[in-house]
């Protein structure tokens, strides 16, 4: 269930973004070197350089292309969406599959693990995907309600309420190694029980 991006359409900063995702999660941020990933990129140091001015760079731009998937993919899937539980559904499927899947589960120990000796790390993973994230769930929840689907209310407040209610178990199960990848069924649960959770909280009075 891994979540991997779509291809850039610059294919050598693909490339070159591919291999430093594989280095990351091999050697961790502060291990990973320029040289190596120019190494298996197969070309120079000074051509890595043209890309991306320093590791710190590079690693930003990683987790920029993980962030800009996903919404793109949101966005896809909402656009979809017959109703406002269809596209809760749609976002929440997306971002419980991200947080527990094997490559994005690593991704997280990765950051989190950084954060400490370098806040920046964790500042910039958050501003540019939770709270990102977040803040696009909004947008969607913000929309419904002035179509009449949800009532009026704090659509950031909203977000985090949802994405809480369908995060919270099975992240903190997978993080701690004491349960294995969900399948699609279990994700497809446990974010239809957060939408009803929510819908009795935010749905339209009768």
């Amino acid at each position: 269930m891994d979540v991997k991006p779509r291809v850039d359409r610059d294919s050598r900063r693909e490339a070159i973004l591919d291999v430093a995702a594989e280095v990351f999660m091999e050697s961790g941020y502060s291990a990973a070197s320029m040289s190596t990933i120019a190494a298996r990129v197969g070309g120079s140091k000074g051509t890595l350089y043209n890309y991306f001015g320093s590791k710190e760079e590079l690693f930003a731009a990683y987790v920029d292309r993980q962030c800009l998937w996903q919404e793109e993919l949101m966005d896809e899937q909402v656009s979809q969406a017959s109703d406002v539980r269809a596209a809760l559904a749609s976002v929440g499927r997306i971002l419980l599959t991200m947080v527990v899947s094997g490559f994005g589960l690593r991704n997280f120990v990765l950051i989190v693990s950084e954060a400490g000796r370098a806040p920046e790390i964790g500042r910039a993973f958050y501003e540019s995907g939770p709270r990102r994230g977040a803040a696009r769930v909004a947008q969607y929840i913000a929309r419904a309600t002035l179509a009449g689907e949800l009532r009026p209310c704090d659509a950031d407040q909203a977000s985090h309420h949802f994405i809480g209610l369908f995060q919270n178990r099975l992240f903190k199960a997978r993080l701690c190694n004491a349960a294995p990848e969900p399948t699609e069924a279990e994700i497809d649960a446990e974010v239809a029980a957060a939408i009803e959770v929510f819908m009795a909280a935010y749905g339209p009075r009768a």
